[in-house]
C-alpha cells in the first residue's frame, strides 16, 4: 500500500503536492478570476450564497457568495477546468486512493470555493451524506461503511486554512461529546472546540483529498482571498451509493452534446458512467442535508 493510500485510509484525508501541472497553473488562476467576477456580478446563476450551507442553494436575490457551481459548464467557456479534471496529474492519485482503473472512474462534481466579500461565513459540522441531527450510531456506522466509492478534494490556488476535520472520524460514529457539537443547525464559534478537530492549511498548489463523510466544517474569512478547486470523482463499481450526494447538485446540463464535445476521450468515458448513474435512479433528486434544522 502506498503512503498516501495508507494515510487516506487511516486518517480520512491526505495532502498531496503537484496535482496542478505548471503549464496549467496560470490558466486555472485566470479562469477562476473570470468565473468569480461573473458570479459576483450576478451573471452566473449557479452559485453558493452566504446564508445557505447545502443544496438547494437560495434562489432569492443574494448579497454575497461563497462558491461557484459547475465550473465545467459549457456556458462558462473555460475549457481549462475540464482539461485539469481529466489530467493524469489529478487522476493518478485519485485512482491510487480509490484502488481503481481508468474504466472505473465516474465523473461527478467540480465547483469553486471562494471568499465572500462582505460577510464572514461558516459551515456547521457535518458529514456530506449523513444527516447528523437524527442519525443513530447504527445508522451512522452503516453509512460510513458504505462510503468507499468516491473521493473529494480541495486544491488551493492561494493559501487556504478554511477546512477543519476530525482525523479518523470517517470510520466511526461520533462520541457523545461530538454529537452535542454536531447535531444542531448552527456553525461553531470555534471549530477547535470539537474533540479531536484539527485545522488544515494548504499552500498554493496543494490538494487535500478526503473522504467526504469525515466529520468536517469550514470557516470563510471575507478578508482572505480564496480560490480553491472543489471537486469529487466516483468509482462506478459503487453502483448508486453516491447518487443522492452527487445528483442533488443538478446535473441535467451534463447530458447535452455541447458539454460532451468539450471533453477528451477519457472525460467522455467518465461522463458516460455518470449518465448511467442518472438513468439507474430515474433522475430523482433527493437532498443529503437540511438547511433548516428544528431546535
Amino acid at each position: 500500500m502506498s503512503n498516501i493510500k495508507q494515510a487516506y485510509d487511516e486518517q480520512g484525508f491526505v495532502v498531496v503536492e503537484n496535482t496542478v501541472p505548471p503549464e496549467m497553473r496560470q490558466a486555472l488562476e485566470c479562469a477562476c478570476e473570470r468565473v468569480i467576477s461573473r458570479t459576483r456580478n450576478g451573471e452566473w446563476p449557479y452559485r453558493r450564497t452566504v446564508g445557505t450551507q447545502f443544496p438547494p442553494f437560495d434562489d432569492a436575490t443574494p448579497t454575497d457568495y461563497w462558491g461557484v457551481q459547475h465550473v465545467m459548464h459549457p456556458d462558462l467557456h473555460e475549457p481549462i477546468f475540464a482539461r485539469w479534471y481529466t489530467s493524469s496529474a489529478l487522476l493518478d492519485p485519485v485512482k491510487e486512493l480509490l484502488g481503481c482503473q481508468d474504466d472505473d472512474l465516474q465523473m461527478e462534481l467540480f465547483n469553486l470555493l471562494i471568499n465572500p466579500t462582505a460577510h464572514d461565513f461558516a459551515l456547521r459540522w457535518h458529514r456530506d451524506d449523513v444527516r447528523l441531527e437524527k442519525a443513530s450510531d447504527e445508522e451512522e456506522r452503516k453509512a460510513l461503511d458504505a462510503w468507499h466509492y468516491g473521493v473529494q478534494w480541495n486544491t488551493a490556488l492561494y493559501r487556504d486554512s478554511c477546512l477543519f476535520v476530525v482525523p479518523g472520524s470517517h470510520k466511526i460514529p461520533r462520541t457523545p461529546e461530538q454529537r452535542v457539537l454536531s447535531s444542531g443547525g448552527d456553525a461553531p464559534k470555534n471549530p477547535l472546540d470539537m474533540p479531536g478537530a484539527i485545522r488544515l492549511t494548504l499552500n498554493p498548489g496543494e490538494t487535500v483529498f478526503y473522504n467526504s463523510n469525515i466529520l468536517h466544517c469550514a470557516a470563510y474569512d471575507s478578508q482572505q482571498k480564496r480560490a480553491t478547486l472543489h471537486a469529487c470523482i466516483g468509482d462506478r463499481r459503487g453502483g448508486t451509493t453516491r447518487a443522492r450526494n452527487v445528483l442533488q447538485h443538478g446535473l441535467e446540463w451534463m447530458k447535452g452534446t455541447e458539454f460532451r464535445e468539450t471533453l477528451d476521450a477519457k472525460g467522455q468515458q467518465m461522463l458516460d458512467s455518470l449518465l448511467k448513474l442518472q438513468e439507474k435512479t430515474g433522475g430523482e433528486v433527493v437532498y443529503s442535508q437540511n438547511n433548516e434544522i428544528e431546535k
